[in-house]
Parts: C-alpha cells; structure tokens; sequence
C-alpha cells in the first residue's frame, strides 16, 4: 500500500492573459488572493484548498527559489475543474453567472442527488459548480 493521502492540496490552470483571469477569478469567482506575480497567482479557495493560475507557456523552465527547486510544467487546451457548493446555492450560482453574461453550457442531476452547472472562464477553461454531497460516492 502507498503511504496515505489527505487531500489534493492545489489544482493549477493555465491562462493566456493573467490580468484577464485575476480579474475573472477574484471578481466573478470570488477567490481571495494568496500570492501574485507575473507568472502566476495563488487563490484560497474556502481554506480547503489553493487554485493556481499559471501563465501558459511561463513555466516551461524550472524555477529556483530560496527554499528549492520547482519543476518545469505547462499544459494546454480546455481544462477543467470542479467547486463544491452547498445544494443551497445552486440557484444563487446561476443567478450569479447569468448577471454576469458568463454562458451556462451544460447541466448534469447526477444519480447520487447532486447537480452541476458548466461554464467557461476566459482561456476557455472548464469549470464547473456541483452540490456536495451527490455527486461522487463520499462527495
């Protein structure tokens, strides 16, 4: 057996325009920032976890801090990922997106009792709000 696991600690996106994206993230989304800079940002998402934006293509080399060495990565196309929302604030959510001209593209009523509402940020990543618990066996 592996050594445990707790949690995934940080999901990372990578964007084309990071002004565009910190904008969206902290004004649409709502995330606070936990760290900026040209390349990247750091965003708490709940205290549960930290969502990472990337500028594409601005992480290809590794990058040597003080405490370390992080290694080269970058990705591309259509990303995505999901956030938890409690059941209660499904509706405020689409509310939410709708005022705010992002386009709802698809919705799921998963079989556990959870729904989903799909959305795009402005790289074109997917992302997703899902009703916990319901959607995955514990989620």
């Amino acid at each position: 057996m592996p050594p445990a696991l707790t949690a995934i600690l940080e999901t990372a996106l990578y964007v084309d325009d990071m002004d565009r994206a910190a904008e969206f993230y902290e004004q649409i989304i709502g995330l606070p920032v936990l760290h900026a800079e040209a390349r990247m940002r750091a965003y708490d998402v709940r205290g549960r976890s930290v969502l990472l934006l990337f500028l594409r293509g601005g992480t290809t080399e590794p990058v040597r801090t003080k405490s370390g060495l992080i290694p080269a990565h970058d990705a591309s196309g259509q990303i995505h990922m999901a956030f938890a929302i409690p059941p209660d604030q499904l509706e405020p959510w689409r509310d939410h997106l709708t005022a705010h001209g992002i386009e709802i593209e698809g919705t799921s009523d998963w079989q556990r009792g959870g729904h989903s509402l799909y959305f795009r940020d402005p790289d074109g990543n997917m992302l997703e709000v899902a009703t916990t618990p319901g959607l995955w066996k514990g989620f």
